[in-house]
């Protein structure tokens, strides 16, 4: 059997479709090149500014805690005198410094250390600087970013276990419970009184007989949902000011806790 490739068939064709098949070709490599070209030429992106966007997802130091996404808006700290720029918070190496007058974003914090967001004299950058090198328009911003981390992972533990505490706010509360069977509210000379009703409910264990495909007899635990109770959360000023059992135990007997009302002025 005769083996036609490439080669053999081109010698068959006409001369006007032999010579144009090296143009072809050349074309085809000027293409390429050109493509290349375009590729080198394209802007550079830095690491750094391909991270920029994912900036409170890298992992703290110990003895650090992240202070992004803590408060309603962004806390914003003014540099005072030249700061030396680290990348710990054990002040090591120092990467760069912002010049004084220069307003940086906080992202978290130890207790001698904040870590900002800024344009430092070289450039967009993020690092840890000393807490004295910044000033800010609370002096106790250091204590009242602790109380309200301290606040905040008291909160989610109450949700994590569907539980509700005098302090709490109304969307806490929702978020913890759940929707409200009900709602009401009214409004006096001291402020504005809402009452949420919430039916609460557990998961209680049920064993089922069934057989299998191959008929065998198989027993099957399923989980289903039975109301415990109804609870009556009372706010003053958008934070629990009451609690109060309106059917059965939902509380458990184990009290009610009490955490500290949200921290406002940021």
């Amino acid at each position: 059997m005769k083996r036609v490739g490439f080669a053999a068939s081109n010698k068959r064709l006409p001369q006007a479709v032999r010579v144009g098949y090296p143009a072809f070709k050349a074309a085809l490599a000027m293409k390429s090149l050109l493509l290349a070209a375009a590729v080198l030429m394209m802007p550079f992106v830095p690491v750094s500014g391909q991270l920029s966007k994912n900036r409170s997802s890298l992992n703290l130091e110990p003895g650090t805690f992240s202070v992004e996404g803590m408060t309603p808006k962004p806390v914003v700290l003014k540099v005072q005198l030249e700061a030396p720029l680290y990348p710990t918070s054990k002040f090591q190496g120092a990467l760069g410094s912002f010049a004084p007058g220069t307003l940086v974003t906080l992202i978290a914090m130890s207790d001698t250390a904040y870590r900002v967001r800024g344009r430092a004299r070289h450039g967009d950058v993020a690092g840890w600087i000393r807490q004295t090198d910044v000033i800010s328009a609370d002096p106790n911003l250091a204590t009242n970013l602790k109380k309200l981390l301290e606040r905040t992972q008291k909160v989610e533990e109450l949700i994590r276990n569907r539980q509700v505490a005098l302090g709490m706010t109304r969307e806490e509360v929702k978020a913890s419970l759940g929707k409200p069977s009900r709602t009401s509210a009214k409004i006096n000379a001291q402020g504005k009184e809402e009452k949420l009703e919430f039916s609460i409910y557990e998961r209680v264990p049920q064993t089922t007989t069934g057989r299998d495909a191959f008929g065998q007899l198989v027993q099957t635990v399923i989980y289903v949902k039975v109301e415990v109770g109804t609870l009556a959360v009372n706010f003053k000023d958008g934070v629990v000011s009451e609690i109060e059992e309106t059917k059965g135990n939902p509380l458990g007997g184990g009290g009610v806790q009490i955490i500290p009302p949200p921290l406002f002025g940021f």
